[in-house]
């Protein structure tokens, strides 16, 4: 049959468990899709060198396009012709990528295609993988090796620990589908057992916000200035409002456009008075049509990092993150009783579970019930105020 996506991704395995399944394409000799039995296809050349019949994966189907592939296989059969073994040609690249080719393909290729947060990636890599790592080769990075590492971070930083994890279990992954390590070869990110992470409960308090202001006040650009507010009022998350254009703001309603987010639909986030009224302060830079201008021309502001690390420092809130702003939004209309479907509304979350946790944050309903209980036992007693039961210490 002529392959094609959809009758690719219709395919299931037909064979006894150990057999190989491989469907052949009409249109392109040699070429095919390897189905396997736990439903993973892969692409494959079947071809003929030196009397030797040799059958190569082209890389998984997902990752790799119908379209790359045959593009490739393509390539290969020329090599092929000329008397070239494709397979041990690949093999012998293989044996030369260092750690620094793999990571420097893994974001390339599929980070920065992929993920939204691929800048975490790469800051992540850079930060952690050590130096004398980069120059060996991908194929000689061992499981014991990265599950020191993992515990060595651990140590200060489990979250950032058990999320480096994740990048090399899938760049590892990825470096056999690339034929950088040998496709057989065990995942060296595997098997490692992550640190527990305790989920965040912070959130800016009504004590801790003049001293934040003020801090915020004094950081002299003003775009950071206002980002920085903006989280505060409004609860946008961070890279969708740098991101945001002064044509993406709907004045009449008081509405901020967002084109790209985290859902990866277009949404509108409601502003309020304050927001509106700071981005009207915030002056255009001609030839920039972003809210946040950066300091590269035509740019957005990006790296705010270092300043909000001097703003929370000078306002003795060192543990607070720039996503706990967006907790503070959620917690601070949960205590003033707001309903949990419009807090969903004005965060923009793809679910209520989301929002619960929110709104667990900011409400103490312990307390509350304990405080009525006091006061029910007071107006048993017939005494009009707490006063009156300290008086029974004397």
């Amino acid at each position: 049959m002529k392959l094609t996506k959809s009758r690719i991704q219709a395919l299931a395995y037909e064979g006894d468990g150990k057999s190989r399944d491989v469907r052949w394409d009409d249109t392109q000799p040699g070429f095919g899709v390897r189905v396997y039995p736990s439903g993973r296809k892969a692409f494959v050349l079947s071809y003929r060198v030196h009397g030797r019949k040799r059958l190569m994966a082209l890389g998984d189907f997902g990752p790799l396009t119908l379209e790359k592939a045959r593009e490739w296989a393509r390539k290969y059969i020329v090599q092929v012709e000329e008397g070239k073994d494709p397979l041990d040609e690949k093999r012998k690249a293989a044996v030369r990528k260092t750690l620094d080719d793999l990571i420097k393909k893994y974001i390339s290729d599929h980070a920065k295609v992929h993920k939204k947060t691929w800048a975490k990636d790469e800051r992540r890599l850079n930060n952690h993988i050590p130096a004398d790592w980069l120059g060996r080769k991908a194929a000689s990075i061992t499981r014991d090796e990265i599950a020191d590492l993992h515990k060595r971070i651990g140590k200060r930083a489990p979250y950032e620990a058990n999320r480096l994890l994740e990048i090399l279990r899938k760049m590892f992954k990825l470096a056999r589908v690339w034929h950088i390590i040998d496709e057989t070869a065990p995942n060296p990110a595997t098997d490692i057992t992550r640190f527990r992470e305790k989920k965040r409960k912070r959130w800016v308090l009504p004590e801790e916000v003049p001293a934040l202001a003020a801090a915020i006040d004094a950081e002299p650009n003003i775009y950071i200035r206002g980002a920085l507010w903006t989280y505060l009022l409004v609860g946008v998350r961070k890279t969708e409002l740098l991101q945001a254009k002064r044509t993406d703001v709907d004045w009449n309603r008081a509405l901020l456009r967002l084109p790209d987010t985290k859902a990866g639909d277009e949404q509108h986030a409601p502003l309020n008075g304050p927001t509106v009224a700071l981005f009207q302060a915030l002056p255009a830079i001609k030839d920039n049509p972003y809210l946040f201008p950066g300091a590269k021309k035509g740019k957005h502001l990006v790296n705010i990092w270092k300043a909000w690390d001097r703003i929370r420092q000078a306002a003795g809130v060192e543990d607070v993150r720039l996503h706990d702003l967006r907790r503070t939004v959620g917690s601070w209309m949960t205590q003033a009783k707001v309903d949990l479907n419009t807090i969903k509304d004005a965060l923009r979350h793809a679910n209520i579970s989301t929002t619960l946790t929110y709104a667990r944050l900011g409400a103490d309903p312990a307390r509350e019930a304990i405080e009525e209980h006091g006061q029910r036992i007071l107006a048993a007693a017939k005494k009009a105020e707490a006063a009156e039961v300290v008086r029974l210490r004397g």
